[in-house]
């Protein structure tokens, strides 16, 4: 089973930063930023700074480990502080490929109001978000 980790980014204004999927030929989703933990990952967490200076270019503090989606993978869900991010600058393999759509960053309200107006994948991670917007209070400045 492959591991994947994913991180609940609430930036500095309080919001969800997620990555916003166009593919061809799909309608448009959302996701939470992450991917597969590779073999020379020395942890989770490790894993997930290195998914998000890939695909975000950014940095976070994570708070703690708030959900696990088993499945064909299985996926940690992590709660972070995120800190700075600047997609211009993002390096993933992903990026590469046109064939593989748009990865568009997106700052969602963390509201009942925002998460009802996006598809967020995986669903349960939606459910999640919507039964209980998380907060990572200790980082709040």
């Amino acid at each position: 089973m492959r591991e994947r980790v994913r991180g609940v980014l609430i930036t500095p204004a309080g919001h969800l930063l997620l990555i916003k999927r166009i593919r061809p030929g799909a309608a448009p989703y959302w996701v939470l930023p992450g991917g597969g933990v590779e073999t020379d990952d020395v942890s989770l967490e490790a894993a997930l700074h290195r998914e998000l200076h890939e695909e975000l270019a950014g940095t976070a503090t994570i708070c703690s480990l708030i959900h696990v989606i088993e499945g064909d993978d299985r996926q940690h869900v992590f709660l972070a502080r995120t800190h700075t991010w600047d997609p211009a600058r993002r390096s993933g393999p992903e990026f590469a490929d046109p064939a593989r759509g748009d990865y568009v960053v997106q700052e969602v309200p963390l509201t009942a109001a925002g998460l009802a107006g996006i598809t967020l994948v995986p669903a349960s991670a939606a459910r999640l978000l919507a039964a209980t917007p998380p907060r990572c209070s200790r980082y709040l400045i």
